[in-house]
């Protein structure tokens, strides 16, 4: 409470540390799978659940990040991929995101995008740590926009990039994801519902055309929507057929 006080009385903008003690509290409080690590990233402690694949593996890792204003154990996308990939033999993390508070507008987002390269290395540190020999990073929707804008800049060596219902980002500022795509020199899926949103289908073509990257798959799926509602198992189906033959 704090160090919100402190950003918010500076003129900075930060993470909404509050907020992301009550995801906190009511996530570990209720949690299934997998455990509750509490990893640094520099400015303060942030929640990260870590489930182990189920052959105890721990040399394949993937790093899991939600979309906007959101958690590390959200219902759609996020889950399923941190649980079930599990059963594919893959280390999950996922890591709880830099948010604002609800009533937060998209765009305002990008006056965090300073705290995200700090989360993600300390993600990619505690798997290296642990053993993790590939490390995966995996985002959902604004997650996706933070992993490219960390993978556009000088970032911790990671051996690819998952994202689940991408767009084109907002121009002119850490959220330009189309700017930023040129950049990233790893294997690229990105994935998206025939029935996304609309800024998702309409920088589909965008993307493509953006990505320099020599290994990039773009693949629809074709009835889900940006949450894949009812489309978990194709949602798998498509990452881990993108996984497996690279890892």
């Amino acid at each position: 409470m704090v160090a919100c006080g402190l950003l918010a009385a500076s003129g900075v903008q930060g993470s909404d540390l509050a907020k992301e003690a009550r995801w906190a509290a009511q996530i570990v409080d209720s949690l299934m799978d997998g455990d509750a690590v509490y990893l640094d990233d520099g400015r303060s402690e942030f929640l990260a659940l870590e489930t182990p694949a189920t052959d105890d593996d721990s040399t394949r890792a993937v790093v899991v990040m939600h979309g906007t204003g959101v958690h590390p154990n959200w219902p759609t996308v996020v889950q399923p991929l941190r649980v079930r990939l599990t059963e594919s033999g893959w280390h999950t993390l996922s890591i709880q995101m830099p948010v604002l508070a609800n009533e937060a507008e998209h765009g305002d987002y990008a006056g965090i995008y300073d705290w995200v390269p700090g989360r993600i290395d300390a993600a990619v540190r505690y798997l290296r740590d642990k053993g993790a020999e590939k490390v995966v990073l995996v985002g959902h929707s604004q997650g996706a926009t933070m992993v490219a804008y960390y993978l556009s800049r000088a970032h911790a060596p990671v051996d690819g990039f998952v994202a689940v219902g991408m767009s084109g980002g907002i121009a002119g500022g850490p959220m330009d994801t189309l700017a930023q795509l040129p950049q990233l020199d790893l294997p690229i899926l990105d994935l998206y519902g025939s029935e996304d949103l609309p800024e998702v289908l309409a920088s589909a073509a965008q993307r493509r055309e953006a990505t320099t990257s020599g290994d990039y798959t773009q693949q629809t799926v074709d009835g889900a929507d940006h949450f894949f509602d009812g489309e978990e198992a194709q949602l798998l189906e498509v990452v881990n057929g993108w996984l497996d033959p690279r890892y």
